[in-house]
């Protein structure tokens, strides 16, 4: 009878949590359709407020999401900050670590597995290929969550939160130069996919990894996403702009690294192209050269 009728925790494929190819449905033609918003403060003055300005949108685009045969499980939401520097001071002193001034520092957001063992391998690997790029992880931290209001679908395939605080190490000189950081960060976070996702867990994703911002989201309905992350609810969490997405999967499976933000954005419509245009650039990959990443580049891919 196929997966559609197993427990939902077998429903799930093993590097994509999507099903398969089955009967008419080919995972090559879904696309997408949701909601997003953005609040700014224009100055640059940071505050809860804005956070929680973002989180108002945000229940207002609960339209334009959706939901499946379950009322508690959703397609996916989640918003994405600047890094709130005083919040994360006091989050990583509780851990023992000590954190440089902004800018100084990138954070890691981690879906990691729920399995110890494979959560224990995959954060020394990532170490590693952080060490290999030239900086260093100060620390770890486990993102305080609440998982009561998910419903069934979304709680099976749940990954285990957490952060990583990564130094400047020796690779950047320059502590103006965020930019060159950024790109360190960048190549990390390839390098780390390429190393950890399907070779230790199927879980591994990094939501993000920056000096600069932060993006917290799930497979979860917009009024979960401030109940789901604790970090949220902490007055401290401060930021100067806030960018949220509701996700309608008009004919995809959701799961946990398909809800928006990304890295850099959050897109309202289908992207029909997506297939053809990774395609030419897998093609065009070997002819790819920058005087900014240099030898990094080979690595990233």
């Amino acid at each position: 009878m196929g997966p559609l009728n197993q427990n939902v925790n077998e429903f799930f494929n093993q590097s994509t949590f999507s099903p398969p190819k089955q009967g008419l449905y080919d995972p090559q033609y879904e696309h997408d359709a949701c909601g997003v918003g953005c609040v700014v403060q224009m100055k640059g003055k940071t505050s809860h407020d804005i956070v929680q300005q973002g989180l108002t949108i945000l229940l207002n685009l609960d339209h334009r999401g959706a939901v499946g045969a379950e009322p508690n499980t959703g397609d996916g939401a989640g918003i994405l900050l600047q890094i709130p520097h005083r919040f994360m001071v006091k989050a990583a002193a509780a851990e023992g670590i000590k954190l440089p001034a902004s800018g100084q520092y990138g954070v890691a957001m981690i879906f990691a597995s729920p399995d110890a063992e494979a959560r224990s391998q995959g954060r020394k690997a990532f170490e590693q290929v952080t060490a290999e790029a030239g900086l260093k992880v100060m620390g770890w931290r486990d993102v305080p969550t609440d998982n009561a209001s998910l419903g069934p679908t979304a709680q099976a395939s749940e990954p285990f939160m957490q952060q990583a605080f990564i130094g400047r190490g020796s690779a950047v000189d320059d502590a103006a130069d965020e930019l060159a950081f950024e790109r360190k960060l960048y190549v990390v976070r390839k390098r780390s996919h390429s190393a950890i996702r399907g070779v230790i867990g199927k879980y591994w994703y990094v939501a993000s990894v920056s000096c600069r911002t932060i993006v917290y989201k799930g497979m979860l309905m917009p009024e979960q996403v401030e109940k789901y992350y604790l970090d949220l609810q902490n007055p401290d969490l401060e930021s100067a702009l806030a960018l949220v997405h509701s996700r309608f999967s008009t004919n995809t499976f959701p799961s946990w690294e398909r809800s928006h933000p990304y890295r850099y954005i959050a897109h309202n419509g289908e992207i029909n192209t997506l297939r053809g245009n990774i395609n030419w650039m897998t093609a065009r990959q070997s002819m790819f050269s920058s005087e900014l990443f240099g030898a990094d580049l080979d690595r990233a891919q």
